[in-house]
């Protein structure tokens, strides 16, 4: 979570250089979030209670960085506030069927290695552009690219939500 925080502080910021540094901050946080559960497992420090806390951790980084760009220049807190709410909803249905009894719910088309990579790729992208002086990333149809990755996340994740709740509800008896 540390390197979420770090991430969303430097997505803020919105500096063209502080992008490279966020997009490593994510894929770190990312890479870390893949490894810990390994690491319990093998470790056989595996329990309900780390894995309650992993989740737990996964849903304050996802809100600390999608948050902090809603709240930077590059995307209007509307797109944020929609990427926020289909991150966290595709979530909560993968955990709601696991509450149920069925199994955690991975399905769907944005899963959460799927925004790690976007939110790793996205930035690059933008910060090669500024630094070779290029304004193409920040006016594609009126909005900047870091605003159509939130919109896409919205969008995605709400589909992915509904997608999850669709297969819960054939699942039950």
């Amino acid at each position: 979570m540390v390197f979420a925080i770090i991430a969303g502080l430097l997505f803020a910021l919105d500096w063209s250089n502080f992008l490279l540094f966020a997009a490593v901050a994510v894929l770190i946080s990312g890479a870390l979030d893949a490894l810990d559960g390994k690491v319990a497992r093998i470790s056989s420090k595996a329990s309900k209670r780390g894995d309650f806390v992993d989740h737990v951790i996964d849903r304050y980084s996802d809100a600390i960085i999608l948050g902090a760009i809603a709240i930077s220049p590059r995307c209007p807190i509307s797109f944020g506030l929609f990427a926020v709410i289909g991150v966290l909803l595709a979530s909560y249905m993968g955990t709601q069927a696991q509450a149920l009894g069925l199994g955690r719910e991975y399905r769907g088309i944005l899963g959460r290695a799927d925004r790690i990579a976007v939110l790793v790729i996205v930035p690059l992208i933008i910060y090669f552009f500024d630094i070779s002086g290029s304004e193409i990333v920040n006016d594609i149809f009126g909005y900047s690219l870091m605003a159509w990755m939130m919109i896409y996340f919205g969008l995605a994740g709400n589909i992915t939500a509904l997608q999850r709740a669709r297969s819960i509800w054939k699942s039950l008896p």
